[in-house]
């Protein structure tokens, strides 16, 4: 009678799972459409940007109750659409997106029009205002279209802050380097005042900061082109965002 090897058995099917999951990977690693996604990337990059140098959007040189001027406003997920308009907060003109009814898978995003990047540090002062679903928010790079980009967020109903990639639509959370599994970093208590949220993407590396202090950091390769930066909320999260920096980076 033949002798049943479980070992082999067990590292042939080890390695049968390791293939799988190496295929699933590579599979959600990129955009599925592949040459319409090539194409959008192509058009930007012979986008000629108006920003040459660093720039600090304090948002006084637009209309109040507009869209601001060069701006695009986009939503991705579920829902009607998103507002973003100039307001004045008690004689501060600040960018706040003021839709309140959108459903949880629903993400508020809007870009500058006139600057492309790949490598940049982002700044802005955020305060989170109502949401029941969700709050705050944080900013979009790489932004190729309404459903491929990066994103980094504050939230203070959870009290942390997660960075992810959408592809296609769907987003997914990144793995914070030197932390083993979970979800972003928690943070100290943000309430509903001014917090100042940074990113600086450098290739693959995008460093987090909260307040002027390093929280986390992230590799991820999935958009590695130039692309449009801007602003962000989820669902239901009424916003308010001041004193924007771009600081375009090597």
């Amino acid at each position: 009678m033949k002798t049943i090897n479980y070992y082999n058995i067990m590292k042939l099917l080890v390695f049968i799972l390791a293939i799988t999951l190496m295929s699933f990977s590579c599979k959600h690693q990129q955009p599925e459409n592949k040459v319409a996604f090539d194409n959008k990337v192509e058009e930007m990059e012979n986008m000629v940007p108006k920003l040459q140098k660093d720039t600090l959007f304090v948002f006084e040189e637009y209309k109040a109750n507009q869209l601001p001027q060069d701006w695009s406003q986009f939503f991705t997920g579920r829902g009607d659409g998103t507002d973003w308009k100039i307001v004045n907060e008690n004689g501060n003109k600040v960018l706040a997106q003021l839709s309140s009814d959108n459903p949880n898978y629903h993400f508020n995003g809007i870009v500058f029009d006139e600057f492309i990047t790949k490598n940049v540090k982002l700044t802005v002062k955020m305060k989170a205002i109502s949401g029941k679903k969700d709050q705050g928010g944080g900013f979009v790079w790489r932004y190729i279209d309404k459903d491929n980009y990066y994103v980094v967020r504050a939230n203070p109903l959870e009290d942390n802050v997660v960075l992810y990639k959408v592809v296609d639509g769907d987003r997914s959370d990144l793995t914070v380097l030197g932390k083993n599994g979970g979800y972003g970093v928690d943070v100290e208590r943000l309430g509903q005042n001014w917090n100042t949220l940074s990113v600086k993407v450098i290739d693959d590396l995008f460093t987090v900061y909260l307040n002027d202090k390093e929280i986390f950091q992230v590799k991820d390769q999935t958009f590695v082109n130039q692309g449009k930066v801007g602003l962000w909320t989820k669902a239901d999260a009424v916003s308010y965002f001041d004193d924007f920096k771009i600081e375009k980076l090597k």
